[in-house]
């Protein structure tokens, strides 16, 4: 039985790496494939060990999934707000550094979830039970949505990117593709930025591998701390979105930015294993495959789950590092702008493959409305209107 874990743990992990390093590659994706497979070619597999395996995969890609967020500029959600720090630190010679902050935020993250695993035990259905009787998620939801657009310059470029990104998933998300969020995500977040790189001619200097870049971490942890739990109770806020309502009182500089951003990844996904585990709501397509898989996990379960999560968490710290510097070499070997462009073929393809030819219109028109939104000059992550505007119309109707 052990043994059986281990390796499910090792499998996972290893397409953690791949999902991670893959743009356009979800662990979503991976996961309904998993569910799907569990009834026919998996069939005869114990779904304790595909719970292993999507946990492990899981914290494993959000650890490696910051690679071609700073290098290549090909953010997920949840990764987006890593591109402009970690691009700067690029640009400085300092990518390796960038991803080694995020990947110790993150490592940071998985112990701080073992530590309020416990008292958020105690409070959660409480706190979730008021929220729906008063139905104050939708008016959070509304609430950090105004915050997001509030803080910025230009408010009104703040909120026409809200607006349209939000249109843009409502189309998208109520048309019946499969995998919407592939083609929606990638290319507002992900083929926008790349394009972007290609017009700009992006160079990349040699980058310094032995430079130690030092932070002050007790600020950063203590945010995180704070204000990642937001995740378990209001659902289509990402982690950038929590990274951006923390920032506005903690006042990080840019390193400690991208620090605390890998604290709270982490948290976000380990939170929504907990939110099943006390409230039965999953928050990520993660959380979603293990229901399927065993429904709401019993307290052994969910030890196993934590368990896995600090394994696989520490594994992928170290992971991380190695593939960082690989990819450093293999990129200062190419050049920056064909590496673009065969990471834009590549999304394409892997679009066509999963949510069809329809799907690659998707990508082009979400690619396209993502460098218009970035040509306004506000936060990203005012994009994820996409997601926030359909979660605050279904509780509104």
């Amino acid at each position: 039985m052990l043994l059986e874990i281990l390796l499910a743990l090792l499998i996972g992990t290893f397409a953690g790496i791949f999902t991670g390093l893959a743009p356009g590659i979800h662990i979503n994706l991976v996961g309904a494939i998993i569910v799907s497979l569990s009834i026919s070619l998996l069939s005869n597999v114990p779904p304790i060990f595909l719970v292993v395996f999507i946990v492990s995969m899981s914290i494993t890609h959000v650890f490696i999934d910051f690679i071609p967020s700073v290098f290549l500029g090909a953010p997920e959600d949840g990764t987006e707000l890593s591109v402009l720090p970690g691009h700067e630190m690029l640009k400085q010679g300092l990518g390796f550094q960038a991803v080694k902050l995020t990947s110790l935020g993150c490592l940071y993250g998985i112990f701080i979830f073992i530590v309020l695993a416990i008292p958020l035990s105690f409070v959660t259905s409480k706190i979730h039970e008021f929220s729906l009787t008063a139905n104050l998620i939708p008016i959070l939801l509304i609430g950090v949505s105004l915050n997001l657009i509030l803080v910025e310059k230009n408010k009104l470029f703040g909120l026409a990117v809200f607006v349209i990104s939000g249109i843009l998933g409502l189309a998208v998300l109520n048309i019946g593709m499969k995998e919407p969020l592939l083609p929606l995500l990638t290319g507002l977040f992900g083929t926008s930025s790349l394009f972007l790189a290609i017009k700009s001619k992006t160079k990349i200097k040699k980058q310094e591998l032995e430079k130690v870049v030092k932070i002050k971490r007790t600020k950063s942890l203590i945010t995180s701390a704070i204000f990642s739990p937001l995740s378990i109770f209001l659902p289509a806020i990402s982690s950038g979105q929590i990274a951006i309502i923390g920032n506005q009182f903690a006042k990080l500089g840019k390193k400690e930015f991208l620090f605390m951003l890998g604290v709270i990844n982490i948290l976000t996904m380990a939170f929504s294993f907990l939110a099943l585990f006390l409230i039965s709501k999953t928050r990520t397509g993660s959380a979603a495959a293990v229901e399927s898989l065993i429904g709401i996990p019993e307290n052994e379960i969910f030890v196993l789950i934590v368990i896995v999560a600090l394994l696989s968490g520490c594994l992928a710290f170290f992971i991380s590092g190695i593939l960082a510097k690989k990819f450093i070499l293999i990129l200062e070997k190419m050049d920056y702008t064909k590496v673009c462009i065969i990471t834009i073929a590549a999304i394409s393809i892997i679009t066509i493959l999963v949510s069809g030819f329809f799907g690659l219109i998707v990508l082009a028109v979400s690619t396209l409305t993502g460098v218009y939104c970035i040509s306004l000059n506000v936060s990203r992550v005012n994009m994820m209107g996409c997601l926030l505007l359909q979660t605050i119309l279904f509780y509104l109707v």
